[in-house]
């Protein structure tokens, strides 16, 4: 199994130059993370702290090539209600469409990023676009635990809250397309597998896939073994949609699905050593994804055997130490050679 050391700790001009590995120090606890899609902006990523109070802040950095550092624009630093518990930029590689930022908290927001001459602070800032409430009835909803952008179909974002709904907004016309209740109790993750398909994970231990052809029924692709053990991430292999991961409440286990055979794992992955956190599938490889938890610990799996047994268990490509426990985690989509994870109050990229 291949390691990933940080050349950071050799100190010299040279090595840092070659650098597999960018950390930027945040001045709070980092939650949400995630990189930006466009082909113009390599290299910048979304960050969010986790502070226990109303006011939380947003930053966008990006990796300044020639020093070699990742840096923050305090004119792209802004202000946030709650801790975001998610952030998507829009998926829009060949930059056809306004520059925004998506975030889940006690609402959806959505943000423009301005990067034009005529928007005065050195030209950048970021606005507030819209803020959508899921519940219609009130001006409070149940707080949004996970947010998914429909890369298919760029005007739909899907978001699952701990009021059991799972909300399909038109961001476009900012109105509800769809809004099911999607589990017995709250929803802890939701990912599309589709332009109309999406999935979602909940408290009520089960991972259950929805067609908006077809809103009355749902498929249970999946329940934990143990009852009431909840199901708390979701990914869905954007290669190959066949397959999906999820990630137990307090376990070190990934349970990784076929949905093509229900109920049964098609493989278990069990080299973490404390409870996972994140689950990323490689954006270009239909058969490798990585896994980080409270071990401190990112690895990559090689899935291309999974369909058969493997003694004592499928083992890692490749594992990374951090310097405590990685609690996000992200896969760029634009630049496959890159991830990038988050732990304490640091962002690091790791050229994998």
């Amino acid at each position: 199994m291949g390691t990933i050391s940080d050349p950071n700790q050799d100190g010299s001009d040279e090595q840092q130059r070659r650098s597999e590995i960018y950390t930027y120090e945040a001045p709070w606890h980092i939650y949400a993370m995630n990189w930006s899609v466009r082909n113009d902006k390599k290299y910048r990523l979304a960050i969010a702290s986790l502070l226990e109070q109303y006011h939380n802040r947003v930053e966008i950095v990006q990796l300044d090539d020639s020093p070699g550092e990742i840096r923050s624009n305090p004119n792209l630093s802004f202000e946030h209600p709650y801790p975001p518990t998610k952030l998507i930029f829009i998926p829009d590689k060949e930059c056809q469409r306004p520059d925004l930022l998506a975030t889940s908290s006690d609402f959806l927001r959505l943000w423009q990023i301005s990067d034009s001459a005529n928007s005065g602070d050195n030209g950048r800032r970021v606005e507030l676009k819209c803020m959508l409430n899921n519940n219609s009835n009130s001006e409070f909803s149940g707080p949004l635990t996970s947010f998914d952008w429909n890369e298919a179909e760029p005007r739909r974002i899907g978001t699952s809250s701990i009021d059991t709904t799972c909300t399909i907004w038109d961001i476009e016309k900012e109105v509800v397309d769809t809004q099911l209740i999607a589990h017995d109790k709250e929803v802890y993750d939701i990912a599309w597998g589709g332009v109309g398909v999406f999935a979602s994970v909940s408290a009520d231990g089960s991972v259950r896939v929805f067609d908006l052809r077809d809103k009355e029924h749902s498929t249970i692709i999946y329940e934990s073994s143990e009852p009431d053990t909840p199901l708390v991430r979701l990914g869905w292999n954007k290669q190959d949609p066949r397959y999906m991961a999820t990630i137990i409440m307090d376990s070190s286990k990934v349970v990784v699905l076929d949905i093509r055979f229900p109920t049964l794992p098609v493989v278990e992955l069990q080299r973490h050593q404390a409870s996972v956190n994140a689950v990323a599938w490689a954006p270009h490889s239909s058969c490798h994804i990585c896994t980080a938890g409270d071990d401190s610990q990112a690895l990559i799996w090689d899935l291309s055997s999974m369909g058969q047994p493997v003694e004592g268990g499928l083992d890692p490509i490749l594992a990374y130490t951090a310097g405590a426990e990685i609690e996000q985690l992200q896969w760029s989509s634009s630049q496959p050679d890159w991830v990038a994870i988050a732990f304490s109050n640091k962002l690091q990229i790791l050229r994998v």
